[in-house]
């Protein structure tokens, strides 16, 4: 295994073990609105400052960016963080959330940890390596169209812009896939596709650390993602589309007719 992912899974394991323990006496968990429905509580940032910590331990010199502090230092590598995604989830007690971590080398996604507490699910992947849970290798699904495929997806709950496109797109997906499911944690949900739980998935609106150890891990795993054009802007604008190379282009052509004038040059 690679140093540098055994690093990021040694931080993903140490903040699980923080979203736990907090986990048990949520009442006691204090919460403040970082804006519109978008909230922080202090297990985020005791989770994020234990993940920097093991990071700055190993590679003093990388650059890290995390979603509680920002941008932390330039260097050619970056660690991007999101030490709890799926907080709204947490804070109300329902077990669907997970610590993302992946590192970019130049531009490059090269490392990816997806890391759900609650199941001790352990989602890896290093660049031209393949990608893993707990050790086993996992494949995007084989389904060959979308009638009959289960789809991911996630509500614009801060970004209501975009909620007419994102609606009008949901009812066509609904109306062509066997079920379409909304759990609430993109990283996990990005991860469902490359173990093949999921054989797509799509959502308008993410962070660069929502997405970017989930997008490592579907490529590893024979998927495609791109942007909702299909092209490889996704971790800029902040809306993706993923999954096995036939339901990706399925997903694609029905999303296609709902892209509002804001949505095609995001």
């Amino acid at each position: 295994m690679h140093p540098m992912l055994n690093t990021a899974i040694k931080a993903a394991r140490r903040a699980g073990n923080i979203i736990l323990r907090a986990a048990r006496d949520l009442d006691l968990v204090k919460v403040s609105a970082k804006g519109y429905n978008d909230f922080v509580s202090e297990v985020d940032r005791a989770a994020e400052e234990a993940i920097i910590d093991v990071l700055r331990k190993a590679y003093p010199d990388h650059a890290i960016l995390a979603e509680e502090s920002g941008d932390h230092g330039r260097s050619e590598y970056q660690w991007i963080v999101d030490p709890l995604d799926g907080t709204t989830n947490f804070l109300h007690g329902m077990p669907q959330y997970a610590v993302s971590i992946a590192l970019m080398h130049k531009g490059v996604l090269t490392q990816a940890v997806v890391y759900d507490p609650v199941r001790n699910d352990l989602f890896t992947a290093t660049r031209g390596a393949g990608a893993y849970l707990n050790d086993r290798r996992i494949r995007v699904s084989k389904r060959q169209n979308l009638e009959g495929a289960l789809i991911g997806t996630g509500f614009p709950y801060s970004r209501k812009e975009h909620s007419e496109a994102y609606l009008a797109m949901l009812r066509d997906v609904m109306g062509i896939a066997a079920g379409v499911r909304r759990p609430g944690a993109a990283s996990l949900d990005l991860a469902y596709v490359a173990a093949g739980w999921y054989d797509g998935f799509w959502e308008l609106g993410l962070s660069p650390w929502d997405m970017a150890a989930g997008c490592l891990l579907i490529t590893e795993a024979g998927g495609l993602v791109g942007d909702l054009r299909g092209e490889p802007h996704h971790l800029k604008s902040g809306n993706i589309v993923a999954g096995n190379p036939k339901v990706f282009v399925e997903l694609l052509k029905v999303i296609a007719p709902h892209l509002d004038e804001k949505l095609k040059t995001a």
